[in-house]
C-alpha cells in the first residue's frame, strides 16, 4: 500500500435494508414462504410480506456493509458505496451506517426501484427465512463509484454479490483499476456459490487481474476452480493473487500467500446460535488487522475472533464493540 489514507476500507455492494421481525408458524403458511431460505422476490411481493410483518426492526445490511460495520466496530477507518432510493428506507440506511462509524455519501437514486431489503422473519425454533428484493442497489454501476473515496482507501473491498449485472461488473473493474493506480490494495469477497457458478469465469478474470486479496469459503472456492478438495482449490488459486483466504467453518480457515500456508484454527464459541455473517466478519478482522501491519497469522485470528463473535447470537453484525476482543490475540 502507497503512502497515507482517509480510510482503511471502503467497501462496494448491494446496499441493502435489512428488516427483521418475529413471526409464529402461522406467518410462513398464510404467506407460503419458503422456510429457511432466501428468496429473490419483486415490487409487488416486497409491498406485499412488508405491510404483513409486524413489530419490523430495521437496519443497514449487505454483506459488504456487515464486513465494513465490523471493521469500523474493530475501531477501522470505514467507508461504503452503494446505491439507495431517495425514500424513507434510503434514509434509514444512510443513518445507520453513519451512527455506526462507516462513511456513506453515495447519492441516492431519485427514479427507478425503491431502495431495496432482505425481510427476514425469525420463527420461535430460531430459523431465519429470507426474502431479498434487490431494488436500487443492483443498479449500481461505474458512474456511481466515488473515485475520490476509493483512492483514499488502503483497501478496496468488493462484494461478490453484486456481480449478476454487466454494469456492476463494470464499476468493479473501474473501482479495481483507480485503487492500483493509486497504489492501493484490491480485495474480493465471492460471496456465494451459486453466484461463483454463474460468473465463473468473469470471477476469474477479476482475480487474476485485478484482486489482491480473495475472501472464500469451501463451497465457493472449489466450485471457482471445478475441484473436489480445498487442497486442490489452494494448489489453483497460489499465485493468482497476492493472499488468498479460505473459511473452513468449524476447521477455521487457511491463508494463502506465496509459497506459503496458514493455517487458523477457528475461535472456540460457547454455542453456535446464527452463522449468518460469519464469513463478512471473518474479513472484517482480517482487513483490520491488515491495515494495521498485523503479520498475517494474526490477521487469520481475528477474522476468526469476529467471526465467533457474530455466530454467537441471532443477526449478522456483532454483538458488542470488537475492540474489546483484540486483546484475544495474546492468549
Amino acid at each position: 500500500m502507497t503512502g497515507t489514507s482517509t480510510f482503511d476500507v471502503v467497501g462496494i455492494g448491494n446496499a441493502l435494508v435489512d428488516v427483521l421481525s418475529h413471526e409464529d408458524e402461522d406467518f410462513i403458511s398464510a404467506h407460503e414462504l419458503t422456510k429457511g431460505a432466501m428468496t429473490l422476490i419483486d415490487d409487488a411481493r416486497v409491498e406485499e410480506l412488508y405491510s404483513a410483518m409486524s413489530h419490523r426492526t430495521e437496519m443497514s445490511g449487505g454483506s459488504a456493509g456487515n464486513t465494513l460495520v465490523g471493521l469500523a466496530s474493530f475501531g477501522g477507518r470505514a467507508a461504503y458505496i452503494g446505491r439507495v432510493h431517495d425514500d424513507a428506507l434510503g434514509a434509514v440506511f444512510a443513518h445507520d451506517m453513519a451512527s455506526l462509524d462507516v462513511h456513506f455519501a453515495s447519492p441516492r437514486a431519485t427514479s427507478g426501484p425503491a431502495t431495496g431489503r432482505c425481510l427476514i422473519t425469525v420463527t420461535p425454533d430460531a430459523q431465519r427465512t429470507m426474502n431479498t428484493y434487490l431494488g436500487a442497489s443492483s443498479l449500481l454501476g461505474p458512474d456511481h463509484i466515488d473515485l475520490d473515496v476509493v483512492r483514499a482507501s488502503s483497501v478496496t473491498f468488493l462484494e461478490g454479490y453484486l456481480f449478476d449485472r454487466d454494469d456492476a461488473k463494470a464499476a468493479y473493474r473501474v473501482a479495481a483499476d483507480a485503487a492500483h493506480e493509486a497504489g492501493r490494495e484490491v480485495a474480493l469477497s465471492l460471496s456465494d456459490g451459486f453466484c461463483v457458478e454463474r460468473h465463473r469465469d468473469d470471477f476469474a478474470a477479476l482475480i487474476d487481474g485485478g484482486v489482491d486479496i480473495l475472501f472464500a469459503n469451501t463451497d465457493e472456492i472449489t466450485r471457482l476452480y471445478q475441484v473436489d478438495s480445498v487442497d486442490d482449490a489452494v494448489a489453483k488459486v497460489r499465485g493468482r493473487c497476492h493472499i488468498a483466504c479460505i473459511t473452513l467453518g468449524r476447521e477455521g480457515s487457511v491463508v494463502v500467500v506465496g509459497d506459503e500456508t496458514h493455517e487458523i484454527a477457528p475461535h472456540e464459541v460457547d454455542r453456535r446460535v446464527d452463522t449468518t455473517g460469519a464469513g463478512d466478519l471473518y474479513a472484517s478482522g482480517f482487513l483490520y488487522g491488515y491495515t494495521q501491519g498485523m503479520d498475517i497469522d494474526a490477521c487469520g485470528r481475528l477474522g476468526s475472533i469476529a467471526a465467533a463473535a457474530v455466530i454467537g447470537h441471532t443477526g449478522a453484525r456483532p454483538g458488542l464493540s470488537l475492540a474489546q476482543l483484540v486483546h484475544l490475540l495474546d492468549g
